[in-house]
């Protein structure tokens, strides 16, 4: 028969790394007259859209190409501050078909949204000839023409308009059905002449309200953007003189939202005559105040989703255009609402739009001094990583951990939640550390190290009669009876002469000491004699309800009795001294059917007989 007692050994350890973006930008390009739009084309590409009617391009080394992609400049009419052309978009099939639409204000001041066609035989100049023109609107007022386009993942064409100019939306176009003004509209540009409904427009069908209409109640969304990952849209729209608004449409979305204006700017009440209550309008998912320290024009912007700053990776980023501050939003890690951070104070160039490259890396056009910026992220050369030792044996204080910092040329802080500020700790016990390391920009990295020790490992302990072995590969052995030392081989196995619970006492090679579980053994074979016995009487033997022991010996000497299991496991025991015609009646009647051994010691030898309940 084997008997087994097992352990368990394992090592456990990990670091989780945090870090809050802090962006920057850097001069990618210039030399552009009042830049106000950043496209790719599903290449290396970028195409700058300049107000006064002209696209120009750089190319996928950087460099800005000579001849504009496209000339209208003799069509637009730029001579307000937010009249020209303000917006460009290719087709999700551009490389099949050719096709791209602009948002332009016309000689007449009105706003045109039109296909154009890029040349036949030259994928660096499109042909002027081949415009289109999709919709017209009439524009009341010179200023709030918004200008931007975008083609959702549903493969429809989004672009919004403002309410008509002026201020304080005077003939009320954000809440007027009948007039495509101050709401976002969507069209199908694939189907009908010069384009369709889609099907699942909110207003398909409706008898009350243009078909076109996708969103109501914005004032001025210069520009919006879709999350390249989640087809949501984000949507920053300019506020009266009080408060600039974010807007936020989940990809779920099946339209129809109301966002508000004129009835509300941003969260606060502007004019409500003819509005419903406050329930039946969106509200946006963030504002800031329209003050000379924060800004008076919001710019919006994308998530970030390219993969050359993973620390902003899934931040939308925004700036303003008077002030020039940049921020980031993100939904809340803690569950609900936004959290909003300031990233930092850029030039007096008048931020007016953003944009993407084919990867998702991310550009911004100053209107001012004509620049395009490349949006990064500069804590990405800040990188913080370690190493830790787990501490050798249990309840050691040997374990280690050693930073590896790469900060460029910039200095650093270190702190630990022990209070050390050093690079590498050392003689640590088992636990949970972290750490904070901070450059002088302050780009912070958080680590957290857990420090364990070995559980007990597994010592397999078995028995074939009185031969002992436990498991094979340790350095040591010490074999223990009843918790004291009885061998000193320091072998695995182990040839026991006396009854009794035994266990092993191993040393690895890391020096660490372990005890087993123990295992009862009986060690038998021994006669009467050897015992001191002149006579022992088991009877009955099969017994039913009790068992009498009897036996003589020639002096009175002190026995161990015990009534064990067949595994060894000792279920009855007690010592007295025995004489001649010592008697003992057991009343074993509560024990279950089954085989039993009745053992009865002294002088380290013990004498084993079968004993059988019925």
């Amino acid at each position: 028969m084997k008997n087994s007692i097992l352990g368990l050994l394992a090592f456990l350890f990990s670091v989780a790394v945090t870090a809050q973006p802090k962006v920057g930008i850097q001069v990618y390009a210039s030399g552009f007259t009042r830049p106000v739009d950043i496209v790719n084309a599903g290449d290396e590409r970028l195409f700058i859209v300049e107000q006064r009617g002209v696209i120009r391009i750089i190319d996928g080394a950087g460099q800005v190409l000579p001849s504009p992609f496209l000339d209208i400049d003799a069509r637009v009419n730029s001579a307000s501050n937010e009249r020209g052309l303000l917006g460009l978009v290719f087709h999700p099939d551009y490389a099949e078909n050719g096709f791209f639409y602009v948002n332009y204000t016309n000689n007449s001041g009105d706003t045109h949204i039109s296909r154009f066609r890029v040349s036949a035989g030259n994928p660096n100049a499109a042909d002027p000839d081949s415009e289109k023109i999709l919709i017209v609107e009439d524009q009341p007022f010179s200023n709030h023409n918004a200008g931007d386009l975008n083609f959702g993942s549903d493969g429809y064409l989004y672009f919004g308009l403002g309410d008509g100019g002026s201020g304080g939306d005077p003939q009320g176009m954000g809440q007027n059905r009948q007039r495509l003004l101050g709401k976002m509209i969507r069209i199908d540009v694939d189907n009908g002449d010069p384009y369709a409904i889609p099907p699942t427009n909110p207003y398909a069908n409706s008898i009350d309200t243009l078909p076109e209409i996708w969103a109501f109640g914005v004032r001025n969304p210069w520009r919006f953007s879709f999350d390249r990952l989640t087809g949501d849209m984000w949507i920053a729209d300019v506020g009266q003189d009080a408060w600039e608004e974010i807007d936020f449409q989940p990809a779920s979305s099946t339209g129809g939202e109301n966002y508000g204006w004129r009835c509300y700017e941003g969260l606060a009440t502007y004019n409500t005559s003819g509005c419903g209550p406050q329930n039946q309008y969106v509200p946006p998912i963030h504002v800031y105040a329209n003050t000379s320290s924060v800004g008076c024009s919001v710019t919006g912007g994308f998530v970030y989703r390219g993969n050359d700053f993973p620390d902003l990776y899934g931040y939308y980023v925004y700036a303003d255009y008077c002030s020039g501050r940049i921020w980031t939003l993100r939904p809340n890690t803690q569950g609900g609402g936004w959290t909003n951070e300031f990233m930092m104070q850029g030039p007096s160039s008048q931020f007016s739009s953003f944009g993407e490259d084919q990867f998702g890396e991310m550009y911004l056009a100053g209107l001012g001094n004509g620049n395009i910026y490349r949006v990064v992220e500069q804590c990405q050369a800040f990188q913080v990583t370690g190493t830790a030792t787990n501490v050798s044996c249990p309840g050691a204080g040997d374990g280690t951990i050693t930073l590896d910092i790469d900060n460029n040329t910039a200095s650093y802080t270190i702190a630990w939640s022990t209070g050390a500020g050093n690079a590498e700790l050392t003689s640590l016990p088992a636990g949970t550390y972290g750490v904070t390391a901070t450059n002088n920009i302050g780009c912070a990295r958080s680590l957290e190290f857990q420090i364990v020790e070995p559980d007990p490992p597994f010592i397999e302990l078995t028995a074939d009669g009185a031969a002992l072995a436990a498991s094979q590969g340790y350095a040591s052995y010490i074999w223990l009876l009843n918790g004291e030392p009885v061998d000193s081989t320091q072998e695995a196995t182990f040839a026991a002469t006396q009854s009794g619970d035994y266990s092993v006492l191993v040393t690895d090679a890391n020096g660490c000491t372990f005890t087993s579980g123990t295992l009862s053994v009986v060690v038998s074979g021994i006669s009467e004699a050897e015992l001191g016995l002149t006579r022992l009487v088991v009877s009955p033997n099969p017994f039913t309800n009790s068992l009498r022991i009897e036996i003589d010996a020639p002096k009175a000497t002190n026995y161990r009795l015990r009534l064990m299991d067949t595994r060894g496991q000792t279920l009855y025991q007690w010592e007295e001294p025995v004489a001649r015609g010592w008697r003992k009646d057991l009343e074993l009647s509560q024990l279950p059917s089954g085989m039993y051994l009745l053992g009865i010691s002294a002088n380290g030898k013990e004498l084993v007989r079968k004993v059988q309940k019925l």
